[in-house]
C-alpha cells in the first residue's frame, strides 16, 4: 500500500499518483504532521485573539468610542477607539470582571451618537482617566455614557446601530 498518496485524500489515477512519488518529502506521515501542526496553530491563535468585550459598528458612519468600567474599585474611562462602518473593535481583552460597561460614541464631527444617563469624563485626545467626578475642574469633558448590562457574562459583544439608545 502506498502511504504517500492515500486514495482517501487524493482520488487520483495511478498515473497522476506517480507525480507525487517523485517528491519523497510528501510522505503520509509528513502530511499528517503538517495537518496536525496547522490545526494546533489555528486553535492556539483563536484562543489568544479572543476578545472579551467587542463593539461592532453597524452604522454607515465612522464612530469614535470611549469605554468606562470599574478597575480596582475606581471608575475609569478610556478612549478613543475609531471604528469604521461595519467593523468591530476589541475594547476589553480580558474576561469581564464587571457586570456593567459604559459606552460613549461620537461621529467624526464630535456629535454624540450614543447618549446615555451616566456622566463620566472624556478628553479630546487619547485618554485614560481615573474617577468620574468633577470632570470640568480636572480639565476633562463630561459626557453621558450608556450603561451596558453584560448579565455577568465573561464575554460580550455590543452592536452599535443607527437606532442605539
Amino acid at each position: 500500500m502506498d502511504l504517500r498518496c492515500p486514495r482517501l485524500f487524493w482520488p487520483l489515477s495511478r498515473e497522476r499518483r506517480g507525480l507525487f512519488q517523485t517528491w519523497p518529502e510528501f510522505s503520509g506521515r509528513m502530511i499528517a504532521a503538517t495537518l496536525l501542526a496547522a490545526t494546533l496553530l489555528s486553535i492556539l491563535s483563536i484562543d489568544t485573539a479572543r476578545a472579551e468585550f467587542t463593539v461592532c459598528n453597524q452604522t454607515l458612519d465612522v464612530v469614535n468610542l470611549a469605554v468606562g468600567q470599574k478597575i480596582d474599585d475606581a471608575d475609569q474611562t478610556d478612549g478613543w477607539w475609531t471604528i469604521g462602518a461595519n467593523q468591530c473593535v476589541n475594547v476589553i481583552r480580558e474576561e469581564l470582571a464587571n457586570r456593567y460597561i459604559y459606552l460613549y460614541a461620537t461621529d467624526v464631527f464630535g456629535h454624540a451618537i450614543l447618549d446615555g444617563s451616566v456622566e463620566m469624563c472624556v478628553d479630546r485626545r487619547r485618554f485614560s482617566i481615573r474617577g468620574i467626578d468633577e470632570c470640568w475642574q480636572r480639565g476633562h469633558i463630561a459626557a453621558r455614557f450608556v450603561e451596558v448590562d453584560t448579565l455577568e457574562q465573561v464575554r460580550w459583544t455590543y452592536f452599535l446601530t443607527g437606532n442605539s439608545p
